[in-house]
């Protein structure tokens, strides 16, 4: 069994809307806003590059993540697709049960 460490390592959720990206860098606690457009996205890949994450998790919408991972795929950033309901019920394990884009990213 692995016993490293890993709270130093850098995650960052995305909680993806239609006009909105809501992004959290854990450990961090570094949480921004940018618009999901290409400009937006653009801004935050390049803040994203910054922190070296070894996983990027951001839900699956059906279709409003798609530019967002097309530019992580590009940049060479690590990414995964989550299945919203697997979200909301790890949220619910941790005892976070509130509806708000920043605990959902």
């Amino acid at each position: 069994m692995n016993t490293k460490n890993t709270q130093e390592e850098i995650n960052i959720g995305v909680d993806t809307g239609k006009h909105q990206l809501d992004i959290y860098v854990r450990p961090l606690d570094i949480y921004f806003t940018v618009t999901n457009d290409d400009d937006g996205i653009k801004k935050a890949v390049s803040e994203i590059k910054k922190y070296h994450p070894i996983r990027i998790t951001i839900e699956a919408t059906g279709r409003l993540e798609h530019t967002f991972i097309l530019a992580c795929s590009k940049a060479n950033l690590p990414f995964v697709v989550a299945n919203p309901l697997h979200i909301k019920r790890f949220a619910g394990a941790i005892g976070r049960i509130a509806k708000t884009d920043p605990l959902d990213a």
